[in-house]
């Protein structure tokens, strides 16, 4: 699927800040569309879904929490969010919920589209990943980057485009301890200002969703170092 094909959805009560958004993103070929607020996005994803939404936190009527968690009960459509204060909070909250990332007002639109561009890409990895790395299992966990899909003993759990990739960086090289800086590495390319809040909220939500099925040495804490994959043996709950 070419650039020309993806199609991002973009949701801000202000007019002004969409149409930059509409035009950066069209230098690089994307295509846009447009909603003023949260309830015009639940509306526009649900006639056609796009390939990404750009979504502002502070809206009236709906707010972009809440767009997200409707959207994370319906699926894994990869979101962006537009945060319009320095608040590590709200940016930390929008990740537990699922967002894939945040970049904050005031903000570049070389930057929104740098991080739209890694998204999609991450998004795209699926294709490239055919034939290459297989089915990589791992005690009861069976990633297929094909796919995309994370099992556990045989039960399919949905993940984010960025837990996926999380996972499958520590499952690939199950011994190896990763420090947070070396997994921002590996989800975005070397010098993007994410914080290691953010991988610890990754991480976490990882943990809560396996838990659920049993999987509650998925992932290991190695203090002052980083994360690895756990034994997966189904470990009993600490």
């Amino acid at each position: 699927m070419g650039a020309m094909q993806r199609t991002i959805l973009i949701v801000d009560d202000d007019p002004h800040i969409r149409q930059l958004l509409v035009f950066a993103l069209a230098k690089v070929g994307l295509q846009t569309r447009e909603a003023a607020d949260g309830e015009a996005a639940l509306a526009s994803v649900a006639e056609r879904a796009p390939d990404l939404v750009v979504l502002d936190i502070n809206m009236p009527r709906l707010d972009g929490l809440e767009v997200c968690r409707r959207l994370r009960a319906q699926g894994e459509l990869p979101i962006l969010f537009l945060s319009s204060r320095d608040d590590e909070i709200d940016r930390v909250l929008g990740i537990e919920l699922g967002a894939d990332d945040y970049v904050v007002k005031p903000f570049s639109p070389r930057e929104v589209v740098a991080r739209v561009q890694a998204i999609l890409r991450r998004t795209g990895a699926k294709a490239a990943a055919t034939g290459l790395d297989g089915v990589i299992t791992r005690g009861r966990l069976a990633l297929d980057p094909e796919a995309w899909s994370a099992r556990w003993a045989g039960a399919e759990l949905s993940l984010t485009v960025t837990e996926f990739t999380i996972l499958k960086t520590l499952a690939a090289t199950p011994t190896k301890v990763f420090s947070r800086d070396a997994i921002i590495d590996r989800l975005r390319g070397p010098g993007f200002a994410v914080t290691d809040r953010t991988i610890d909220s990754h991480v976490r939500n990882l943990r809560a969703k396996f838990a659920g099925v049993g999987g509650h040495d998925l992932i290991e804490t190695r203090a002052g170092i980083g994360y690895r994959l756990g034994a997966c043996a189904g470990g009993v709950e600490p």
